[in-house]
């Protein structure tokens, strides 16, 4: 099992910037591929960005290219995303997603699910 834990959701205004942290424990050398969601209320879970660790290439939603960064501390076994130029529609709760698969790109792709964390944008 691979138990990802997501910290630096907070309230932030539009504009804003939030650096959101995930950090995975357990059998982390099963996973391949990490990323981030967000489920909006009353929403489905949206794909945000992920990166494949075994090549290195990242992937971003429309709504997330040049504003989001996915990066990882492969020491620290740690994910990151960089989210700058908020919006108040980036609100939403954000989950870190672990796969054994080598990419990340839809629900379906992930084994492992963070509890999420909390990101409002306000106007």
């Amino acid at each position: 099992q691979v138990q990802p834990v997501e910290s630096g959701g907070g309230l932030v205004q539009a504009g804003g910037s939030l650096r959101l942290s995930c950090r995975a424990s357990g059998r982390t050398g099963s996973t391949y591929a990490m990323g981030w969601f967000r489920q909006a209320p009353g929403k489905e879970r949206w794909f945000v960005a992920s990166i494949s660790f075994l090549t290195g290439d990242t992937y971003y939603a429309d709504f997330a290219k040049g504003r989001f960064t996915i990066s990882r501390d492969i020491a620290e076994n740690t994910l990151f995303l960089q989210m700058n130029s908020l919006k108040p529609e980036d609100t939403a709760v954000y989950y870190c997603a672990a796969a054994r698969g080598v990419i990340i790109r839809l629900v379906p792709d992930v084994h492992y699910w963070g509890n999420g964390t909390l990101v409002t944008v306000s106007s």
